[in-house]
């Protein structure tokens, strides 16, 4: 394993329980369909399922410089909207709403 990260299986359940520490200085999440740095729609749900503070920021910054991005923000919100407990993607639709009016 790489310096910095370390490994055990639990015992007897056969998982390998991995922790790995980064610099929060140096962190920068990869998101999978996040492709040249363009907000798709698949890369904008990713960050806003997966994303820590940093990747919503640059998605907060994106779609405040972009109309298309936060149309894209609401369009992939309004999927998820039926889910109560999906409040990350509530939260961004009410940004998205209040920002396009």
């Amino acid at each position: 394993m790489d310096q910095g990260a370390q490994g055990a299986v639990a015992a007897g359940s056969g998982y390998l329980i991995t922790h790995v520490e980064f610099p929060l200085y140096n962190y920068i999440m990869l998101h999978r369909h996040l492709t040249h740095q363009q907000f798709t729609l698949a890369a904008i749900d990713d960050v806003i399922a997966r994303g820590k503070r940093q990747d919503w920021a640059r998605l907060r910054r994106a779609a405040l410089d972009d109309r298309l991005v936060l149309e894209k923000v609401l369009r992939v919100c309004q999927a998820h909207v039926a889910d109560p407990y999906a409040q990350r993607y509530h939260f961004w639709k009410q940004y998205a709403e209040r920002h396009l009016a």
